[in-house]
């Protein structure tokens, strides 16, 4: 999105937060918001791989699950304990079912999952328009398989 996209508001301000596998460590940060979208894998009982879900954190379908995801501790489970001290903003949820890699580690994205991402997108930028938020393409080829090769050497200096 932030390779694409610019976004503009006189009201608000739109941050792009790459939170990684660390999610405890985003407690500071999610708590900073009013609003917050967290794009993420999930599980769901009788999913397929690339199915995308967009829900209320507050209203979880019943057959979603985050077990097994890289991260350290689930998002899900910081979230729920950011809402028990009750700091929790607003906060969406879109999801993508992966397909669960083995022990072979790879940065590329199954055609799947880069169908679903448009999907996704979609999703992100519908919910931010819905509070005036100008959407401008700035970069029209950006190529997310090429973006997710790379995207963990942001922020390192070559």
């Amino acid at each position: 999105m932030d390779e694409k996209y610019e976004f503009k508001s006189n009201e608000h301000t739109i941050d792009l937060i790459d939170g990684g596998t660390l999610a405890q460590r985003l407690i500071p940060i999610i708590t900073d918001y009013d609003k917050v979208i967290v794009c993420d894998c999930v599980d769901a009982v009788d999913a397929k791989i690339g199915d995308v879900f967009f829900f209320d954190f507050t209203d979880i379908p019943k057959s979603i699950t985050w077990q097994g995801s890289a991260h350290e501790v689930e998002m899900l489970q910081t979230l729920s304990m950011i809402e028990m001290a009750g700091d929790l903003p607003e906060t969406k949820i879109v999801g993508v079912v992966p397909y669960v890699i083995g022990e072979n580690s790879t940065f590329d994205l199954t055609d799947e999952v880069l169908q679903a991402s448009k999907v996704m997108e979609k999703a992100v930028l519908d919910y931010l328009r819905q509070f005036d938020v100008e959407v401008v393409l700035k970069n029209p080829d950006a190529n997310l398989q090429e973006i997710a090769r790379s995207s963990y050497l942001r922020g390192v200096e070559r």
